[in-house]
Order: C-alpha cells, then sequence, then structure tokens
C-alpha cells in the first residue's frame, strides 16, 4: 500500500476498502488529489501520482482543470452531486500509452454522514484500443465511447444484446467483443449468418437433425445451438429469420431447450444470445414481419453502433489501423491530398467500404504513396449531389422518387422511424416503398 504521508490520516477502515478491489483504485480527496492507492494501481501506474501530490485529471488526462471543464464527463463530480456511484468511459494516458479505461466513482461518508473521500476504481478495457490495433477495435471518438461503455455494462451479465447499425459498421466484431468480456469467454463463439440461410435449412443449421431425419440426412448433425453450448451464439442479420422459424426460435429462448430434426427427446441449451440487425425491427414488426414477443426476447440491451459518419475523428486512426493490417498496404501510406480525398468520401458502407477502398488503393498505388486517383471508388453507392435530372429530362415520378429514396437511405444513420418523421410519411408507408426499393418494382407497378 503506497499513501501520500502529506494527507491527512486516512480511517483504516477506509484504506482496508481501498486494498479489497482486485483492479487499480485511488481515493481522492473531494480536491481531485490522490491521497492512496492500492497494490494493483502502483504495479500499473507507479508512485510518482501519490509522491508528487497530484489531482486525478493530472494524472490521466494531463488536464489543468478537472475533466468536466475540459469537456469530458467527470465521475468525481457527478458523485459528489448525486451522492451515489458514477460510472464513465474515459482514454487515460498510462505508461502503456492511450488506454480506454471504465472508471467507476464511489462515495465514502464520514462519521457524519457527509462525503469526505471518493474511491475510484479503473478497469482497463482490453477489447479497445486508443491507438492502432491489428486485432482490437479502434476508435476515440465520443460516439466510439459511448458504444465501448454500453459493451462494458452489457458483457458482464447473461442479458440478450441486440446490436443496431447500418451495414458495414463492424456488428460481428463488438458481438465477439462482449463474448470476450463475458464470463463465458472460455466458451465457444459461434456466429449465424440468418440471411444465408433458407427457410428449410435454418432448424437443420440451428437445431442439428438426427441420421435419416430427411433425404439427404445421412449420418447426425450437430446443430449450432448444441456448438455453442457453454459460450455466445451470435444471430447475425436477425431481422432475415423467415416469420414461421421465429416461432422456433422464440420457444428456444423461452424454454431453454430445444430437438434436433428427426428426434424426440429435448436438449438443454446453455448460452448467451447476441442478435445483430441493420433493419429496423420495429418497422418489421409493425408490419408484421417480425413478431413482437421475438423481438422483447432479442432486444433486452440494444446498443447502437456509430456510422463512420458519426465517428468522422476516428478516420486517421481507422486508416492507420486497416493499412496495418492489409497484406497490400505494408509500407504504403496515405499522401495529405488523398487523406483529403477520403475524409469527403460518405462511405455508406462504412468500415468495411473504407477498408475495401484501402485495400484496392493499395493496389493501383504504382510507388509507396497512394495518391487520390488511386481512390477510385463505385460511384453508383457512392452519395450523389441533388437527385435532380438535367432540365431537358423527363424521367418518370417513380424513378425519382426511387433515386432520391435511395441516396437518403444510404446517408441516414439508419433510425427509420426519424427517416419516415423527416419525408413526412408513416413507418409502415416508408417500410413499403423500401421493400419495393429492394425488389426493383415501381410504386404503382400493375395499375393504372
Amino acid at each position: 500500500m503506497t499513501k501520500n504521508t502529506a494527507s491527512p490520516e486516512i480511517p483504516t477502515e477506509t484504506l482496508a476498502l481501498l486494498n479489497a478491489y482486485q483492479d487499480p483504485a485511488v481515493l481522492l480527496d473531494l480536491d481531485y488529489f490522490i491521497l492512496a492507492a492500492n497494490p494493483a494501481y502502483v504495479r500499473a501506474f507507479g508512485d510518482a501520482p501519490l509522491s508528487e501530490r497530484s489531482r486525478c485529471y493530472e494524472v490521466s488526462h494531463g488536464y489543468a482543470v478537472p475533466c468536466d471543464q475540459a469537456g469530458e464527463s467527470c465521475p468525481l463530480h457527478a458523485t459528489l452531486a448525486s451522492h451515489d456511484v458514477s460510472r464513465v468511459m474515459h482514454i487515460h494516458h498510462t505508461p502503456r500509452g492511450a488506454e480506454h479505461v471504465d472508471v467507476e466513482t464511489h462515495p465514502v461518508p464520514g462519521a457524519d454522514g457527509s462525503i469526505h473521500y471518493v474511491l475510484e476504481i479503473m478497469r482497463q478495457t482490453l477489447v479497445a484500443s486508443a491507438t492502432p490495433s491489428t486485432s482490437r477495435m479502434v476508435g476515440r471518438s465520443p460516439a466510439f465511447r459511448r458504444m465501448l461503455e454500453m459493451i462494458q455494462r452489457a458483457a458482464p451479465s447473461e442479458a440478450a444484446v441486440l446490436l443496431l447499425g447500418e451495414t458495414g459498421t463492424g456488428k460481428e466484431m463488438v458481438a465477439q467483443a462482449i463474448h470476450e468480456s463475458s464470463a463465458r469467454r472460455d466458451g465457444p463463439f459461434v456466429p449465424v449468418e440468418c440471411a444465408g440461410l433458407t427457410e428449410t435449412l435454418f432448424e437443420s443449421e440451428l437445431f442439428g437433425h438426427e441420421k435419416g431425419a430427411f433425404t439427404g440426412a445421412t449420418s447426425l448433425k450437430t446443430g449450432l445451438v448444441e456448438a455453442a453450448r457453454g459460450g455466445t451464439l451470435f444471430l447475425d442479420e436477425v431481422g432475415d429469420i423467415p416469420l414461421s422459424m421465429q416461432v422456433k426460435l422464440l420457444r428456444l429462448l423461452e424454454t431453454g431447450c430445444f430437438r434436433r430434426v428427426g428426434s424426440a427427446v429435448p436438449q438443454e441449451a446453455d448460452f448467451r444470445l447476441v442478435c445483430a440487425t441493420h433493419r429496423d425491427l420495429k418497422a418489421l414488426v409493425a408490419s408484421d414481419m417480425f413478431r413482437l414477443d421475438l423481438y422483447f426476447r432479442i432486444g433486452v440491451f440494444p446498443i447502437l453502433l456509430p456510422s463512420l459518419r458519426q465517428r468522422r475523428e476516428d478516420l486517421p486512426l481507422l486508416v492507420e489501423a486497416l493499412m496495418s493490417r492489409l497484406r497490400s498496404a505494408r509500407g504504403k501510406r496515405l499522401t495529405p491530398a488523398a487523406f483529403r480525398a477520403l475524409e469527403g468520401m460518405g462511405f455508406p458502407g462504412n468500415i468495411r467500404e473504407l477498408r475495401n477502398v484501402l485495400e484496392r488503393a493499395s493496389l493501383l498505388a504504382d510507388g509507396d504513396s497512394i495518391q487520390p486517383a488511386d481512390l477510385i471508388v463505385d460511384l453508383e453507392f457512392q452519395p450523389a449531389g441533388e437527385a435532380v435530372p438535367p432540365a431537358d429530362t423527363v424521367i418518370p415520378l417513380d424513378e425519382l422518387e426511387r433515386q432520391y429514396l435511395a441516396r437518403v437511405v444510404a446517408q441516414h444513420p439508419g433510425d427509420r422511424q426519424e427517416l419516415a418523421r423527416q419525408l413526412g410519411v408513416s413507418e409502415r408507408t416508408l417500410y413499403r416503398k423500401l421493400q419495393r426499393l429492394e425488389a426493383g418494382t415501381p410504386e404503382h407497378e400493375g395499375s393504372d
């Protein structure tokens, strides 16, 4: 235990409370000074904050003022205001560099009942990095940190998590992060691509089948639910599950049991459920395309993944991280002009599209420098300017609406309810138009 000898005498029971934590923890006074630290903190950060009589915001952030005066959320300030526990995701300066840290503060009252100290516990986030990484999620933006905070809150529980967001935002990586931060981390992580399963295959893939259960079932097959036993089952694009199969999934979640196709013997399931979709499930429920009871079952803890447009400040970090992961990009770099060109792109495909653009550019670049001309994009999927045809051109109104709707859907963050409001139509009307857009059929096909 390391203690600042210049500090007032700290009660023995308070020091015992500090030492009880396995994670790094410090004791703060009401003026933000670090009074004492537990052994885990000293091992991780050294003795300097104590011996130099430092304030927490000086050590963690290098700030000259408290976090809330520097544009950050200050957990100590929140605890003093609420007299309760406060928790926030911060980026701290550590001997290893900048790191995401889950900070939790607790009020420590004195004999008179008023707050005398604040206990601050710091838990390093191992699934995300504030610097370029070849294996972890990377980001520093407020939107990224909000998502990371939700991951940290959900992961230790057994609650069903629903990942929402546009295509290409990294839902499977987030699902893996939840799994790796959970008590089931030593169990299997089993992803299921629901969009690629036909109605006839869905039950067999999910629950398995017995030998001879149907034509072609030449051997016993273990289903993905069984394969996920003790771990996490990740249902990607859960909004694409056929309506007739949704009731079977609901029964699995309600009873915790399943039967292989061709078997009458129930088996116990044991998995943590994480689902993901880019679809607006509320609109699907309103259109009777998704069961309301299943929606509530899978959406206990929804997490919204930000689009790349919502975390623009992460672009330099993402570019560096993705370039380090691409074999074709080794030793290459973007010129300042190329990076400015990249900043001007809409990226409706988000991080997946950014990765594809960088890989293509690195293959097109003849030397070590990637130029703006190397950043060829598929113009069909780029956000256009105003969807207005030349003055001397007449096109059908249905086609004009289709072009405009395709553009705004690509650019919109993904909340269909808000998009419907902005367009001045009901969610049901928007859903019908989007269905026709995806099917490529005109709005008034077959009518005069």
